[in-house]
């Protein structure tokens, strides 16, 4: 009894059918996974970050395509394995894909607008863009879609033939400006000269910041509690919250150093005192 069950399993598994449609699966899987990592490896070769990124979103965009390609082989190939006459079907294939790319005319713009973005470096994985109101960082790049992530974790896909209403804010440098307030009491030129040689000058060391752009544009306002001072300095598009950050605790540092006032709102209560006096 063991033996017809092991003779049955022996025989079914040594069917070709059986071992084909698993080596065909492991080597397509096999081959797709290596070209992958010969891919990814390229990324790490880039000479600048713009490279690195432009590399970045044709890998993505590489292994999309080469996902579907497999698929598409595997198939063809158990089917071939099975006894499918794949000649006539192929031949049969020319009306059903006449029916297919009229039901999916949607899916057909993405993928020529995906190839054409590639091609043209409309935008690369790691670019801040924005779309409509949301502006993000584009973190995913296929050949249907485009995945951008905000600061606040939140992820919006995006339809490729959609792509010419993005609009791609790291081509160039960011102009950032700072303005922040000074008590009124505080002499206007002990401030300027400590923005000058003290806050300035620590600006231009974040790493991010362009060429020692930082620059004191003078008084800027005069509110109701404060005189308002303003400067700016450049970076790259994909940093400057972090630098804005950075700047506003030099600025924070360096006025309490000096002790420099900055004005916040306060609430003062007068309590009224009633004297009586006797009849």
């Amino acid at each position: 009894m063991i033996n017809k069950i092991i003779e049955g399993m022996l025989e079914f598994v040594t069917k070709k059918e059986i071992y084909g449609t698993i080596i065909t699966l492991a080597l397509n899987y096999f081959l797709y996974q290596t070209i992958c990592i010969i891919l990814e490896s390229r990324i790490d070769k880039s000479k600048n970050d713009f490279e690195k990124k432009k590399r970045k979103t044709i890998v993505s965009l590489s292994e999309n395509i080469l996902k579907y390609l497999f698929i598409i082989i595997t198939i063809v190939s158990l089917l071939g394995l099975y006894g499918v006459n794949i000649a006539s079907m192929l031949a049969g294939l020319g009306i059903t894909a006449t029916i297919i790319g009229l039901s999916l005319q949607d899916t057909l713009k993405d993928i020529i607008n995906g190839i054409s973005i590639m091609m043209e470096n409309y935008f690369v994985v790691g670019d801040i863009v924005r779309y409509n109101n949301f502006t993000g960082e584009v973190i995913e790049f296929g050949l249907k879609s485009t995945k951008i992530k905000n600061h606040a974790g939140e992820t919006l896909m995006i339809s490729n033939r959609n792509i010419y209403e993005i609009v791609n804010i790291s081509q160039n440098n960011q102009n950032v400006q700072i303005e922040f307030g000074i008590a009124y009491e505080e002499d206007v030129d002990k401030v300027e000269k400590i923005i000058n040689s003290s806050v300035l000058p620590k600006i231009n060391k974040i790493p991010s910041v362009k060429d020692d752009s930082a620059l004191f544009l003078g008084v800027n306002a005069l509110d109701d509690s404060s005189v308002k001072y303003l400067i700016q300095y450049h970076c790259n598009r994909d940093s400057q919250w972090r630098t804005k950050r950075e700047a506003l605790r030099i600025i924070k540092k360096e006025l309490d150093k000096n002790r420099i006032k900055i004005p916040y709102p306060q609430l003062e209560v007068h309590n009224e005192t009633k004297i009586r006096t006797k009849r």
